[in-house]
């Protein structure tokens, strides 16, 4: 029996996405057919939908490279980054249980916020 796989946006990733739904329906509207947010939303939902069939798509983080925000906030034991359009970042955790593996996207963030979040240096 295959489990089923739910996608849950919290806080941060959850604002963002609402957001940046908000921005490509003003540019739909005005006729416009493809800006970075569009494309970063296709992404968005592209990861999205390989997350929902194999839950384990993005690449794990290394447990202790893990943001004390996520463990604090979220108890995130895991952690999984997804690669999105533009060096745009999707972070998530897995919880479950026998029946049902539940994805929590914790964070869609841009590349400088997502070196400064796990303490990457810039050159």
């Amino acid at each position: 029996m295959n489990k089923s796989v739910r996608i849950v946006l919290l806080g941060d990733a959850d604002k963002a996405f609402k957001r940046l739904n908000e921005i490509v329906g003003k540019q739909i509207e005005l006729g416009i057919e493809s800006s970075e947010e569009i494309q970063l939303l296709r992404s968005i939902k592209q990861k999205v939908d390989f997350i929902r069939h194999n839950p384990f798509y993005g690449n794990p983080i290394v447990k202790n490279l893990i943001p004390e925000e996520y463990k604090v906030k979220y108890k995130a034991i895991n952690l999984f980054r997804a690669e999105l359009s533009q060096f745009w970042r999707m972070l998530y955790t897995l919880k479950g249980d026998e029946i049902e593996i539940i994805a929590f996207v914790l964070d869609i963030i841009d590349h400088p916020t997502y070196n400064s979040k796990f303490g990457y240096k810039g050159r």
